[in-house]
């Protein structure tokens, strides 16, 4: 636990209360209220809990208004340009980055567990060809507690181990068989002799009637999103996760709710948003329009994909993300896709434009990231699956740090009760 050596009063009706005051690293120190309702009778009052610290944690660091954000105290910037996803997830786990020898033996152990059991191929026929690919997704990983009874004691350090690997080396392979399901395709089975992120994309496109090639700057770009997608604090799906894990719930199901969590179009929907709008905006000559109606307050219309509710500066992971952004659509062409087209002049438009800089409006890591799965020809059902396959090293690291943290106790938040108090109970023939 992090150091105590100031600590705050609070007076309620006269009397006043000690409470410890944690400093942290790096952010804003920390009032410990643990045991505010025992010495005082009440409770905090903090809808999505943003001013609440809900853990202890050493994996990632953000500093929204900086555009800050560390893994292990590596800057994102650095990892996505030096390092491959692999790389930052051995990070992620275990707090360090890999020598050669435990990188090579990492990423061997991984290789080797992509495929998953034969039976659970079943559940996929279950689904209707038109379920969403999440839907898919919160089901088959879920079910994985059923066919791999050897990594559900989470109080064994043996099998939460082999638990992480399984879930993230299968992850890819179930997220491109629920995409070739939805489209009617035979299941593609992973390849030893492919990277990770080679992998996933010959999962998706290849087909048995002819040889897929992957293309080292499309799989570069794909390796870049999954590691700039990898973790972002506790967020939403995060704080999902570590909810779940607190109840003693198997590893499998705590990744199926955070799954189920990101589905959310106010969390993992962010960049299908982005490129639903930019059909919405439709052709190059509709951009002046949309800026306009932007800058409207009273038009509902909103730039998606520029901004963020935690990057009060700029998204520091948009930086790399443009970057991959240019590869492919240089290596791939825009001149024969309008909603491409509309991507990079809007682009232009709102860089140029002095109303998005003064409200630091910049495009995000959800603009450039749903412009290269759409250049890749994913469909824009496939963007949450493909943020759900990043963010799982996170969601792990998340849930093996709290199941080896002695301080955690199963979540019980609090509420401000105003419903009615306690009234008599009236028989069904006495009521008006």
């Amino acid at each position: 636990m992090a150091d105590t050596q100031k600590t705050a009063t609070l007076t309620l009706d006269g009397q006043s209360y000690d409470l410890p005051v944690y400093s942290p690293t790096a952010g804003p120190d920390v009032v410990d209220i643990r045991k505010l309702y025992a010495q005082a009778g009440v409770f905090t009052y903090d809808p999505g809990f943003t001013s609440t610290a809900s853990c202890e944690s050493a994996i990632t660091f953000i500093d929204g208004g900086e555009g800050v954000l560390l893994h292990r105290g590596y800057t994102i910037g650095d990892l996505a340009e030096k390092s491959h996803f692999l790389e930052v997830c051995y990070l992620l786990l275990y707090g360090e980055l890999p020598t050669a020898a435990q990188m090579e033996k990492f990423e061997n152990t991984v290789t080797h567990h992509t495929m998953v059991h034969e039976q659970m191929l079943k559940f996929f026929s279950g689904f209707r060809r038109d379920a969403h690919p999440m839907a898919i997704m919160v089901g088959v990983v879920g079910a994985m507690s059923a066919f791999y009874h050897d990594s559900i004691d989470i109080a064994d350090p043996h099998q939460r181990e082999v638990a992480t690997i399984r879930l993230i080396a299968k992850m890819p392979t179930i997220a491109a068989m629920a995409y070739k399901y939805t489209i009617g395709q035979p299941f593609v089975y992973p390849r030893n002799d492919l990277d990770y992120a080679s992998n996933f994309l010959n999962m998706c496109f290849s087909v048995p009637a002819q040889t897929y090639e992957v293309n080292p700057i499309l799989s570069r770009a794909m390796d870049r999103i999954f590691t700039l997608h990898a973790d972002h604090e506790q967020n939403a799906s995060t704080s999902t996760v570590r909810l779940a894990s607190s109840s003693g719930a198997n590893p499998f199901a705590c990744i199926a709710a955070g799954i189920a969590c990101l589905w959310g179009p106010a969390h993992g929907g962010a960049n299908q948003a982005c490129l639903e709008m930019l059909r919405e905006i439709g052709t190059v000559d509709r951009i002046p329009e949309f800026i306009a109606r932007a800058k409207d307050k009273n038009d509902p219309f909103r730039l998606m994909g520029f901004g963020h509710r935690v990057y009060k500066n700029f998204d520091p992971r948009a930086t790399v993300m443009k970057q991959s952004a240019d590869e492919v659509l240089e290596l791939l062409g825009v001149e024969n896709n309008p909603t491409l087209q509309v991507a990079k002049e809007l682009e232009k438009a709102a860089l140029a434009d002095p109303y998005f800089a003064e409200k630091k409006l910049f495009p995000n890591v959800d603009f450039y990231s749903g412009i290269i799965l759409e250049a890749m020809g994913f469909p824009t059902e496939m963007f949450t699956p493909i943020f759900a396959l990043s963010r799982t090293v996170g969601w792990i690291s998340q849930w093996k740090e709290q199941i080896e943290d002695p301080a955690m106790k199963i979540g019980r938040p609090r509420q401000l009760y105003t419903g009615a108090t306690q009234r008599p109970y009236v028989n069904v023939e006495d009521r008006d």
